[in-house]
C-alpha cells in the first residue's frame, strides 16, 4: 500500500487500504487548496478493527523484548530515510512552516528510537513473602502486561510527533491499536501506519482510521474490549470522553494557558525575549504549551517588553512552505477569525495591543497585549494562536499567584538565578513540570509530560506512557523449595 495525497487515499485496517466510503476532503491551512481525500471509516469498520485486536492480544503479548525493540528501531531508521517526505505532508495538511516541521519528524525519530530503548528497561522485580512464620520459602515476582487494545486520538499540530507519542509506547508495551487522527492531518498518520507495517507490526494489531467524532465517541463509550483511551486535544473534548469511558483506562493530554515568570536577577533579557517570541509564535501559537501569559517585574518590564516586540516583529510571517518562514496560518480560517475577535474583545476591555492583532485569511500576526484582565479570554482561556500577554508585578508571590489562576496546569517557565525562588516556585505552582532558565514551550520528549486540573490526567513520556499501557501482575511462589 502507499498513501496518495491529492488523491483519495484509504484508510489502514488489517494490513490494507480501504477506500469505500465517504470522501473528506483536506484541505491547506495556507491558501485552502485541496492537499486531497480520504476515506472516512464507519462504525461497523472499527468494531472489525477491534475485532483484529482483540484476536491479536496474545501475539503481540507475547512478542520477545528483542523484536518490539527490532521494530522501533526499524520505525526510526524509516523516518530518517523519508524525513523530507514527512516533513513535506506536515507542511501541506497541518500549515507548519518547514524548518519547524523537520524539526518535528527528527522529535518523533527520537521517541521511536527512546521507545525501542525502554523495551529493554520494561522489567519486574522479585518481593520476599516469608516475612512471617509459616510463610518460609515463599516469594512473589511482579511483571507487567500489556493492558490490551487501546484507541488512541490524535490533535492536528503535531500530527507525526504526537501520534508517535501514542504508538511508540503501545508498540513496546506490546498493546494493539485503533489510531483515529485529527479530521485537518489523516495523511502523516497514514504515512506512519505504512512504515510501521513495514516494519513488522502485525497486520491486525494496527488500524488508521478517520472516524466522525459520533463514531469516535461511541468507540469510547460501548466498546468495552478497548482497554484504555488516549487522547490529546482539547479539554473539553477530552474530560467529556472520560466521563463516558467506562470502566476504561483514559489518559488525558489537554490544554493549557501557559505562563512564566521572568524576574529581575535573570542577566540575559535578549535570549529571554527571543526564546518568549519562538515560544509564543511558533506554528502559530497552536501548541498546548505555547507561552500566552508572561508575568515580568515590573523595574524590567518596559525593556523585557521592547524586546520582545523587537523579537516579535523580525519574525517571517507567511507560506510555510518556503525556509525563511517562522510563523504560518492557523489550520482554519475559522480558528483566526476566533483568536482575532478575542484580541478585538480585549481590546475593547481596555487591553493595549501592542503589536500585531492583523489578520489576512488564515494568519495571525504575531501580537503582544497588555493591561489585560482576570476574565478576558486571552488571559483566562486558550488562545491557541499567535498571542501573549505581557503584564508587570511588584511581589514574586504576586507573581506566583497570577500564574496558578488558571484552570489549566501543565507546565510553567521561570526566569530566576534564585535557588530560594526557584524552590518556592517548585512548591506553590500547579503544574506538571517547572522550567527554570527557559519558556514552558520547552519540551524533551522522553520526559514525564502531563498536567493537572483542566490540563489532563496521567502522564506521557514514552517510560511513563508504558507504564500507563501496562499493569503489574504478581505471581507467588510456595512449596517450590
Amino acid at each position: 500500500m502507499k498513501m496518495r495525497p491529492g488523491t483519495q487515499t484509504g484508510f489502514l485496517l488489517c494490513g490494507k487500504e480501504w477506500d469505500e466510503g465517504e470522501a473528506i476532503e483536506v484541505r491547506s491551512p495556507w491558501d485552502q487548496g485541496l492537499v486531497g481525500r480520504v476515506t472516512q471509516a464507519t462504525r461497523a469498520d472499527a468494531r472489525q478493527a477491534v475485532n483484529h485486536a482483540v484476536a491479536v492480544i496474545r501475539r503481540t503479548r507475547g512478542l520477545p523484548r528483542w523484536k518490539r525493540k527490532e521494530i522501533l528501531e526499524d520505525v526510526a531508521s524509516s523516518l530518517i530515510e523519508q524525513k523530507e517526505r514527512f516533513a513535506q505532508l506536515i507542511v501541506a495538511e497541518a500549515g507548519k512552516p518547514l524548518r519547524l516541521a523537520r524539526a518535528e519528524v527528527d522529535r518523533a525519530i527520537l521517541t521511536f528510537k527512546t521507545s525501542a530503548e525502554e523495551t529493554s528497561r520494561l522489567g519486574g522485580e522479585t518481593i520476599p513473602l516469608d516475612l512471617m512464620e509459616g510463610n518460609e520459602g515463599r516469594w512473589g515476582l511482579v511483571q507487567r502486561f500489556p493492558v490490551g487494545p487501546i484507541l488512541a486520538i490524535t490533535p492536528n499540530n503535531f500530527p507525526l510527533n504526537l501520534v508517535a507519542h501514542k504508538i511508540g509506547p503501545a508498540i513496546a508495551a506490546g498493546c494493539p491499536f485503533l489510531l483515529k487522527p485529527a479530521p485537518q492531518t489523516p495523511f502523516t498518520a497514514l504515512a506512519l501506519g505504512e512504515v510501521i507495517l513495514k516494519a513488522g507490526w502485525p497486520q491486525e494489531a494496527i488500524a488508521v482510521m478517520p472516524l466522525s467524532n459520533a463514531d469516535t465517541a461511541w468507540l469510547a463509550e460501548k466498546e468495552d474490549r478497548l482497554k484504555l483511551v488516549t487522547f490529546t486535544g482539547s479539554s473539553k473534548v477530552g474530560w467529556e470522553l472520560k466521563a463516558h469511558s467506562g470502566r476504561k483506562r483514559v489518559l488525558l493530554e489537554l490544554g493549557s494557558n501557559a505562563a512564566m515568570v521572568v524576574h529581575s536577577d535573570w542577566p540575559d533579557l535578549d535570549e529571554a525575549a527571543l526564546r518568549t517570541a519562538h515560544g509564543a509564535f511558533g506554528h502559530a501559537g497552536q501548541s498546548c504549551i505555547s507561552v500566552q501569559r508572561v508575568f515580568v517585574q515590573r523595574n524590567i518590564f518596559q525593556t523585557f517588553l521592547w524586546k520582545l516586540v523587537d523579537c516579535a516583529q523580525k519574525l517571517v510571517v507567511g507560506n510555510p512552505s518556503e525556509e525563511a518562514t517562522d510563523v504560518g496560518p492557523l489550520i482554519r480560517p475559522a480558528e483566526a477569525e476566533r483568536v482575532e475577535a478575542w484580541i478585538q474583545e480585549a481590546v475593547a476591555g481596555g487591553a493595549k495591543l501592542i503589536t500585531g492583532g492583523e489578520r489576512h485569511g488564515s494568519v495571525v500576526h504575531p501580537t503582544i497585549l497588555t493591561g489585560t484582565q482576570r476574565g478576558m479570554k486571552v488571559r483566562d482561556e486558550e488562545v491557541f494562536g499567535p498571542v501573549v500577554v505581557v503584564e508587570p508585578y511588584d511581589d514574586f508571590e504576586e507573581a506566583l499567584a497570577e500564574v496558578n489562576h488558571s484552570r489549566y496546569g501543565l507546565q510553567a517557565g521561570l526566569l530566576t538565578r534564585d535557588a530560594g525562588r526557584i524552590l518556592t516556585a517548585f512548591r506553590e505552582i500547579e503544574v506538571g513540570s517547572l522550567i527554570i532558565g527557559d519558556t514552558p514551550s520547552w519540551r524533551l520528549d522522553p520526559m514525564p509530560y502531563g498536567g493537572v486540573k483542566d490540563s489532563g490526567i496521567g502522564r506521557e513520556g514514552i517510560r511513563s506512557a508504558i507504564q500507563e499501557m501496562t499493569e503489574p501482575r504478581m505471581l507467588v511462589m510456595a512449596g517450590l523449595n
